[in-house]
Parts: structure tokens; C-alpha cells; sequence
């Protein structure tokens, strides 16, 4: 990170991921099983571009900044097995290509998202109930939803121990759950965590379908978002699926503009 932190800062939003990787990495190594790969692609001395995996997760690349960057890690990465890599659309293809070329493993697309910012909230449509801080009272709803969320939204990655999730969660490690109460009952939760130098990312967002449509995700994520910002970060990020057109519409109307789309690929045999 030191060698390519001023080169991921000058584009904070499109490497949001990376740093938060980083971050969680220097707050808790021990949720991760195994040494993270990190790498710098130098140009002469320019960076270019760098990467990092926490296994047994998929590589995530930054924004690569000259044509060969991606082929040099493929170079760097031949004797490991890799699920699959994430990154910037671009990036993420010539990764991708250089992979299946090298080792005639197929590459897979999986998944299209796009990173967004935001600035300032703008105050959705008000709706009934409130925000509060998950407790351990919540301890087996946050496993359930957040196991939901990933069945529902992603694919890929490697089997979790949802309960052990929840826990760290509730202690503060690697996301600080919120949840949105309407008379007395529990209906969305979102997670804010992934600290960026200037901000932070929220994610997941779960609202369970009977209650979806409603305007409980909007209210909770502009609260949490604005929390964030009431804190002292610039800037709040997260992620969106673009096969879903109605998150990536919510979020824009209450001020998260879109700053780059993300590719996710499967390689398999």
C-alpha cells in the first residue's frame, strides 16, 4: 500500500474496494484464512496499476493505466488457482482473457455492477419507523439476512460461517450493522464499513420481499449515509447489481452518483 497508495488515492471512489480490503486487513487480520497477495504494477517508475486477494477470494484489481498491467499479474499469479477476479469493466476483461489464454481455464462474466458516490444526501420519501444499531438481540436475524442477501444477490465466493459474520458485526469488525424498526418489527438492514482515506462504503442492503417497495431501504441507507457524513467522511460509496434497476434507482435519488462499473468473472474447469 505504500508503494500504490497515491496512485488508488487520486481515484478514491473506483479503488473504494480495495482500500476497504486494506482496511479490514489492518483492523482484524485474523478474519482472513490465509496471507493476502498484494501487488504494484510499475511502468518504469510509474504505477500503473495494483491488486490484492484475500484468499480463498477472487482477485480484485485497481484501474490499470497502461495495456500490459493486467498481463503482468497474470504472469505474477500462473502457479496459483484463482476462482475468479473483480475489478474495473477494462481491467477486469484483459485479466480475464490473459487468465483463460494462459491456463485454458474459462472465464465466466457473472456479475455487471457499477460504484457509486455520494456527496450529500437527498432526504427520500418519508416512510414509517426509524434506524437503530443492531444488538446482540439481533444476532440471529443479522445471520439470517445476511446469508439471504448473498443467496439472493451474489454469486460465487466461498462457503461462510454466517454466524461467525454476524458476531464480528456486532463487535464492530468489518461492518457496523443498522437496522430499519417500523412498529416494533425489524424490516431492512444495512452494513457500514470498508474505511476509504476520505470515506466509507455501505453494503449490504437486505430488505425481506413482503416488505420490499416500501421505502425502508431508501430511509435507512440516506440515514445511515448521512450518519457518515455527519462524522467527518467526504465521501459514502457502495455497489449496485445493474441487473437490478431498482436499487440503482433509489440510490441515485437520494444523491449517489455512478463513478465506474465493476465486472466480476468465475474461472472454472
Amino acid at each position: 500500500m505504500d508503494l500504490a497508495g497515491e496512485f488508488l488515492e487520486a481515484r478514491e471512489a473506483e479503488h473504494n474496494l480495495i482500500f476497504g480490503i486494506c482496511s479490514q486487513i489492518e483492523q482484524d487480520p485474523s478474519s482472513y484464512d490465509a496471507a493476502p497477495y498484494l501487488a504494484t504494477v510499475l511502468h518504469g517508475d510509474r504505477v500503473v496499476g495494483a491488486a490484492i486477494r484475500t484468499p480463498p477470494w477472487r482477485l480484485v484489481l485497481s484501474v490499470m493505466d497502461h495495456p500490459g498491467a493486467a498481463h503482468r499479474l497474470v504472469d505474477d499469479l500462473m502457479d496459483e488457482t484463482l476462482p475468479g477476479v473483480v475489478g474495473p469493466s477494462m481491467a477486469a476483461e484483459h485479466f480475464a482473457e490473459g487468465w483463460t489464454r494462459a491456463t485454458r481455464v474459462p472465464a465466466t462474466i457473472v456479475r455487471h455492477e457499477r460504484a457509486f458516490r455520494l456527496r450529500q444526501v437527498i432526504s427520500p420519501r418519508p416512510t414509517s419507523g426509524h434506524m437503530i444499531l443492531a444488538d446482540q438481540s439481533h444476532h440471529g436475524l443479522l445471520a439470517a439476512w445476511v446469508e439471504a442477501f448473498h443467496e439472493e444477490a451474489l454469486t460465487g465466493g466461498p462457503p461462510q460461517d454466517w454466524d461467525r459474520v454476524a458476531e464480528r458485526w456486532l463487535r464492530g469488525l468489518g461492518r457496523t450493522p443498522y437496522l430499519w424498526v417500523d412498529n416494533d418489527r425489524v424490516v431492512s438492514l444495512t452494513g457500514v464499513g470498508g474505511l476509504t482515506p476520505h470515506g466509507i462504503r455501505v453494503g449490504p442492503v437486505y430488505t425481506p420481499p413482503p416488505d420490499r417497495r416500501r421505502g425502508y431501504a431508501s430511509n435507512l441507507v440516506a440515514e445511515a449515509s448521512q450518519l457518515q457524513l455527519d462524522s467527518g467522511r467526504e465521501f459514502v460509496f457502495l455497489f449496485t447489481d445493474l441487473a437490478n434497476p431498482t436499487s440503482n434507482k433509489i440510490y441515485q435519488d437520494i444523491g449517489y452518483e455512478p463513478v465506474i462499473d465493476i465486472d466480476e468473472y468465475d474461472f472454472s474447469v
